[in-house]
C-alpha cells in the first residue's frame, strides 16, 4: 500500500512537471504568435488553391517580402482565437466572426491604400460590396470560416504547438519573432519608398537609396503579384 502511494505520488508529480514544461499552454503570447504565423501560411496556401481552381493559374498573394505569408489571414486567426476564447455559442461565434472578419478585410485594404497607394483586392463590381474593400457575402464567408476555425482548426493547431518540447520551442520562437519583425519592417518601408517613387520623390538619405537599389519597383511588383496601384496614387 505504501509503495503504491509513493508510485501514485510520483506519477502525479510527473504529470505536474509535464504540464509546467508544456510550451505555449492555454492562451498566451507564444500561442497567439504562432497562430498568427501559421494562419498567415495557411491563408497563403488557401489563396493559391482558390486562384488555381478559379483560373487554372498559380498566383502568389504573399504580403511580406520574405516567405509565404498572407498577413490578413494571420490577423484573422488571432481575432478568431480571441472570439473562441470568450464565446461558445455557434450562432454568436458566426455573427461576431462575420463582423470582425469583414471589418478586418475593410481596414486592411483601407490602410494599404492610404499608406502605400495600392490595393490587394477590389470588390467594386461585386454585389453588396462595401467601398470595394469587402462584401456582405465575404463577411458571411468569414463567419463560416470562423466557426470551422474555432471548432476544428484551432484545437488541432493548439495541440501541435503545445506538443513541441519547451527547450526547443522557445529559442526557435524567438528566432522567428526577430525574423518576422525584420520582415514586416522591411516590407513596410520598401512599400512606402515605392509609393514615394511613384510620386517622383527623390531619395532623401542613404536609407532611401538602399531601398531604391535593393527593392526597386520591378522586384516588388514580382513579389506582390496581386497588388494594384490605385488611380488616385
Amino acid at each position: 500500500m505504501y509503495k503504491k502511494s509513493i508510485l501514485e505520488n510520483n506519477s502525479y508529480n510527473g504529470d505536474i512537471m509535464k504540464e509546467t514544461k508544456k510550451f505555449a499552454k492555454g492562451f498566451c503570447f507564444y500561442k497567439y504568435f504562432w497562430i498568427f504565423v501559421l494562419g498567415s501560411v495557411i491563408g497563403f496556401l488557401y489563396e493559391i488553391i482558390i486562384e488555381y481552381v478559379q483560373t487554372g493559374k498559380v498566383f502568389s498573394k504573399q504580403e511580406l517580402i520574405y516567405g509565404p505569408f498572407t498577413v490578413v489571414y494571420g490577423l484573422g486567426a488571432v481575432v478568431f482565437t480571441i472570439v473562441g476564447k470568450k464565446f461558445k455559442n455557434l450562432s454568436v461565434i458566426f455573427l461576431i466572426t462575420s463582423f470582425f472578419g469583414g471589418m478586418l478585410e475593410f481596414l486592411y485594404s483601407f490602410f494599404q491604400e492610404r499608406f502605400f497607394g495600392t490595393v490587394s483586392w477590389d470588390y467594386s463590381n461585386a454585389i453588396s460590396n462595401i467601398d470595394g474593400r469587402t462584401t456582405i457575402l465575404y463577411a458571411i464567408g468569414w463567419g463560416i470560416l470562423g466557426v470551422i476555425y474555432i471548432k476544428v482548426i484551432y484545437p488541432f493547431l493548439s495541440k501541435c504547438i503545445e506538443c513541441i518540447p519547451k527547450n526547443i520551442a522557445l529559442p526557435i520562437t524567438w528566432v522567428v519573432i526577430i525574423f518576422m519583425i525584420f520582415n514586416i519592417n522591411i516590407t513596410i518601408f520598401s512599400s512606402v519608398r515605392q509609393y514615394e517613387r511613384r510620386q517622383n520623390i527623390p531619395p532623401k538619405n542613404r536609407i532611401d537609396e538602399f531601398y531604391d537599389t535593393y527593392f526597386p519597383d520591378e522586384k516588388l511588383d514580382d513579389i506582390y503579384q496581386n497588388r494594384k496601384v490605385t488611380t488616385n496614387d
